[in-house]
């Protein structure tokens, strides 16, 4: 794998290193071992699917919160979406700043979510199916959420949005971040 530190502090996109052949190509995708020696959380304890029918789907920006925060690995299976994380780590020197990277199913590239980082992303394409790694058992109770179209942060969303769930639009805006229970 190839780990590319992004802008924000433990923010990492992941390419793949494809090992091909006349059959077609093999790759890793996670390593207990590649992840440590890059100093990532390592621990998988649920993986998900997200399916979006409609290009211009929002998810997020999601998070979940203490006591049991959780680190993402995300890659898009089929697709593409236009990934983001925001940094909400209030003792991070990129405390409130965030970056997009468009994942797609062709170039199979993944982003590593540390916690204390919200996560959303705007799907590019229809049928899009998103992939999620995480360290920590879902807390229905801990799932949070700031808006995704919040002053404080100012994303840069490439397309309109087109289809949100009722929650995402009811985010409130960053004052500290408050969860929704």
């Amino acid at each position: 794998m190839i780990f590319n530190q992004t802008k924000l502090t433990g923010v990492v996109e992941i390419g793949l290193e494809l090992r091909s052949d006349d059959r077609g190509f093999f790759a890793r995708t996670w390593c207990q071992k590649e992840f440590e020696g890059q100093g990532l959380n390592p621990r998988l304890v649920q993986c998900s699917l997200s399916f979006n029918r409609k290009r211009g789907t929002l998810r997020g920006m999601h998070y979940q919160a203490a006591p049991f925060p959780e680190t993402k690995i995300v890659r898009c299976t089929k697709g593409a979406i236009y990934d983001v994380v925001l940094d909400l780590r209030p003792r991070s020197e990129t405390f409130k700043e965030w970056i997009a990277v468009t994942l797609t199913a062709n170039k199979r590239n993944m982003v590593y979510v540390p916690e204390g980082c919200a996560h959303g992303f705007l799907t590019l394409e229809d049928e899009t199916e998103v992939l999620y790694q995480m360290s920590e058992f879902y807390h229905p109770e801990l799932s949070c959420g700031v808006r995704w179209d919040d002053p404080s942060f100012h994303i840069a969303w490439p397309e309109t949005v087109q289809v949100m769930s009722g929650r995402d639009r009811s985010y409130p805006n960053f004052e500290p971040v408050q969860c929704a229970s």
